[in-house]
């Protein structure tokens, strides 16, 4: 998707396209990270909290309907109110029959040039989250997570057979002849990692077009912004790609996945047999001197 300024006119597009998605055959649907709006951590803005909107509630309600309708699985990521100043980037499970199956917040939380998300958001204290829909076991994990192989290991544990990240990443104008081939292919190479070493299928979901962060009745000073670059993807076990969206334009990408292919692939590549579980205490350790 690409995102406007208008919340409403936003979530109206994404369930059209959900339906869209069904029309192709779509089974389990996700949107991009906090589709309903332009991305706002931009800035920190006190005033952009009021974007934010508990869960179960006004989109969690809308989204859930279609799922109904259409009998899918729809993963979305929502900006959510917990409690006055307690606010999370949260990727809502609905399933086919439109009930709310459980949510995952975001754990990872960046803090980079124009990604300040620890204004906006607790870390998540949900742990990592692996749902049984209709379709299969999958996982949720989001943006800033996909770095994290940690993340994407304890969500494969729990069974899931397709880990999805709701994303929304892009390049900074300024950079991007420099640096945008080898970002975009690290961000690539990462998440088709995940795939081959927990032997599942992933699934990213990005955004595109250019964005400042503007949002109806709040508008963003001038400056560069970010490009979404989009390049959505669906990789198997193997890490390789077996569908992938374009750069700059909105597509509804669709890839189909057979689950069995998921017991040849681990008989074959045992590497949760060989995990030496024994040897990882350290790895709860900040660093080791």
């Amino acid at each position: 998707m690409s995102c406007g300024a208008d919340p409403d006119e936003n979530l109206k597009r994404a369930c059209d396209k959900i339906r869209d998605a069904a029309r192709q055959g779509a089974q389990v649907i996700c949107l991009p990270e906090l589709f309903k709006t332009q991305y706002f951590c931009q800035r920190e803005d006190a005033g952009l909290f009021d974007l934010a909107e508990p869960i179960p509630g006004p989109s969690t309600e809308a989204l859930a309907a279609i799922a109904c309708e259409k009998k899918v699985v729809i993963v979305a990521s929502l900006f959510e109110k917990r409690a006055r100043g307690l606010y999370h980037n949260t990727a809502v499970m609905l399933d086919a029959s439109g009930g709310m199956m459980g949510m995952y917040r975001k754990m990872h939380i960046p803090d980079d040039p124009l990604y300040y998300e620890k204004f906006y958001f607790t870390p998540g204290d949900l742990g990592y989250k692996a749902f049984d829909t209709e379709f299969g076991k999958v996982g949720a994990l989001v943006c800033w997570d996909q770095w994290y192989p940690e993340g994407a290991r304890l969500t494969a544990l729990q069974g899931a057979n397709v880990l999805f990240y709701p994303t929304a990443i892009g390049w900074h104008p300024a950079e991007k002849e420099q640096y945008g081939v080898a970002q975009h292919d690290a961000w690539r190479t990462i998440q088709r990692a995940h795939a081959i070493a927990n032997g599942v299928f992933v699934a990213v979901v990005n955004r595109v077009g250019h964005e400042n962060g503007n949002i109806r009745g709040n508008v963003a000073p001038a400056g560069q912004g970010l490009e979404f670059w989009g390049g959505s993807f669906l990789c198997d076990p193997f890490g390789r790609v077996l569908a992938e969206a374009s750069h700059d334009k909105e597509e509804i990408l669709v890839g189909e996945i057979n689950l069995k292919e998921l017991e040849d692939v681990r008989r074959n590549w045992p590497f949760l047999r060989d995990r030496r579980i024994d040897s990882y205490g350290n790895i709860t350790h900040r660093f080791i001197d």
